[in-house]
């Protein structure tokens, strides 16, 4: 599995993410889309047969009233939007923020945290070449474990694809390496 960001998480771009996951600012999206495009994490980015977003768990979209992966993904990926599932990964239970965590809290918090929305869904990602979109990559934790359940059952390729990476983002071991 391959990991790729376009931006380290810094200013204006931190700000702009911020914005858009905290105060539903979609204001900085479309300009946020359209230098994404222009960076080298997306120039050999093999064309994927599915896009999904990192799902948030039930509790933390009805706080927020929108899934910033999901708005990411359909603004960096328009040409690609009907390949864009959000209906496949459920994230099973709510879990506390990621933001204050370390490395190894991170991974203990999502442990078995992610799952296929439904038993029936191993069809649907079995033998595809697939690409998980989220905002920001600090350990790859949730990147790891979302992508341990699609190989699990049975997917073929994974990439990953972050808006931006924390100045200090590493593997931490997993398999999700960064480019």
């Amino acid at each position: 599995t391959k990991a790729r960001s376009s931006f380290l998480y810094q200013e204006p771009i931190s700000s702009l993410l911020l914005q858009l996951k905290f105060n539903h600012n979609l204001t900085g999206l479309a300009s946020l889309a359209a230098l994404t495009k222009e960076t080298p994490a997306l120039v050999d980015l093999n064309k994927p047969d599915l896009i999904l977003p990192i799902p948030l768990h039930i509790q933390r979209l009805r706080e927020r009233g929108f899934n910033q992966s999901l708005l990411l993904a359909r603004a960096c990926f328009p040409e690609w939007r009907k390949k864009i599932r959000f209906d496949l990964l459920r994230r099973n239970r709510h879990t506390v923020p990621q933001t204050r965590l370390s490395g190894t809290a991170r991974r203990n918090n999502l442990h078995q945290a992610f799952s296929l929305e439904k038993p029936d869904h191993v069809q649907e990602v079995k033998g595809k070449n697939i690409l998980l979109v989220d905002d920001v990559f600090t350990t790859g934790s949730t990147l790891h474990e979302c992508a341990k359940v699609l190989l699990e059952a049975g997917a073929g390729e994974i990439e990953a694809f972050t808006v931006a990476r924390s100045g200090a983002a590493g593997t931490g071991g997993r398999p999700v390496s960064h480019r």
